[in-house]
């Protein structure tokens, strides 16, 4: 090995659950397979998960000494993760593979994760400047997967609009901008539909909305919550015609900040059965003027839904601004001196985290072994565990 490089589990292309046995076997195998081929690599794994389930992975290798930061496989059922999050996972793996030439970045995910890692790849391509187009970025990484269906497998909506408007925000970030940039408090005042979609099959629908993001009110909780939903006594939740209405105005009037989960829902004639039009992720940082526009190729829709939606659709989403706010907390690295570290591993580290803006995100969890730890706590364990390995299925 000559230069630092990143690899990913083949298991990220599975569909199907594995045997408890099965898949102790698998991870076993690949891990010693790379450490004989790599004696001296030094490992870090990046594990996407399911929420703050403990998975298999941390017990299967805690025998190995490896340090395993987790990361969530989607944000509110979207195969995408926040603004802060995204940057944490790139500053790290580049700091990482900065190290030295002996340094591995390995990337699993559970069951299902592939969209978002596929995605996370594609920032971390863009970041590395490998590709300067977020179409071509995307692509690179799909091409290795070994069906051109898997996408539909494991998402049941199309995130291919939403996660290339993720990674133009990452572009933002080659562009010498402040990255990611400070919170932006804003009221999401309406919607504004032209072309009405046809999910009644009668030429019309009924629009109803759902908002998730975090609580603006609440600045230290960054978990998503359902911030708005459409009443079913509402006057807005009424059948449009396509052939009637050629461009409706719906009232939201709901408060947001930073990333936001936006889904359209038709609801059938007696409000109990509801199908997901399209949905959209956005961050609030990068509205501009106050409005997001969005045509036919920029919502994300289900994969057999997308000849519903007119080609000359368009939505406009339209805000009124308040006033931005930073949700980034240094930790403070000084502490760590002193506490029985060998000073040539602290020196490495430390050289690796002058250049993070490693933050304490409480969207996420960071796990070594069996027990959660906070975010700094990483710290330690890179420090302890700095040159120690594994590995497979090569992602340059």
């Amino acid at each position: 090995m000559t230069q630092p490089f990143g690899v990913v589990f083949d298991s990220c292309f599975r569909t199907k659950a594995w045997e408890e046995e099965e898949y102790k076997a698998y991870l076993c195998n690949t891990v010693t397979q790379f450490q004989e081929t790599y004696p001296e690599s030094s490992i870090m794994i990046f594990n996407f998960h399911e929420g703050d389930t403990k998975k298999n992975i941390h017990h299967i290798l805690l025998e190995y000494y490896i340090t395993i930061v987790d990361y969530p496989k989607h944000y509110e059922g979207c195969p995408l993760l926040t603004m802060e999050v995204i940057h944490h996972f790139i500053k790290s793996s580049e700091s990482w593979l900065s190290l030295g030439q002996q340094t591995v970045l390995l990337i699993h995910c559970e069951l299902g994760g592939w969209p978002v890692l596929a995605f996370m790849l594609a920032a971390l391509l863009l970041s590395r400047k490998v590709c300067t187009s977020e179409n071509r970025a995307l692509e690179m990484v799909h091409k290795r997967a070994p069906k051109k269906d898997i996408l539909p497998m494991m998402s049941t909506l199309n995130p291919l609009a939403s996660q290339l408007r993720y990674l133009q925000y990452v572009l933002k970030r080659n562009a010498d901008e402040k990255w990611p940039p400070a919170d932006k408090e804003l009221r999401l005042d309406c919607v504004i539909i032209r072309m009405i979609p046809d999910f009644d099959g009668k030429g019309g629908c009924r629009p109803v909305f759902r908002i998730f993001a975090r609580d603006p009110l609440l600045h230290l909780e960054k978990s998503p919550k359902l911030l708005f939903s459409t009443p079913r006594r509402s006057p807005n939740a009424r059948s449009y015609d396509q052939a009637e209405s050629k461009l409706v105005k719906i009232d939201i009037n709901c408060d947001v900040q930073g990333d936001v989960v936006l889904e359209c829902i038709h609801w059938d004639d007696d409000m109990m059965k509801e199908t997901i039009m399209y949905r959209v992720m956005f961050n609030t940082a990068y509205i501009k003027s106050n409005t997001l526009m969005l045509n036919h190729d920029e919502i994300d829709v289900c994969w057999d839904a997308k000849d519903r939606v007119p080609k000359d659709f368009k939505a406009e989403i339209s805000f009124s601004e308040k006033y931005a706010i930073t949700s980034m907390v240094p930790v403070d690295l000084s502490r760590f001196k002193g506490e029985g570290i060998p000073m040539e591993a602290f020196g490495k580290v430390q050289q690796m985290l002058s250049s993070v803006d490693w933050l304490v995100c409480k969207g996420f969890a960071t796990l070594n072994g069996q027990h959660q730890t906070a975010l700094s706590d990483i710290v330690n364990q890179v420090l302890e565990n700095s040159f120690h390995r594994t590995g497979s299925s090569n992602l340059h």
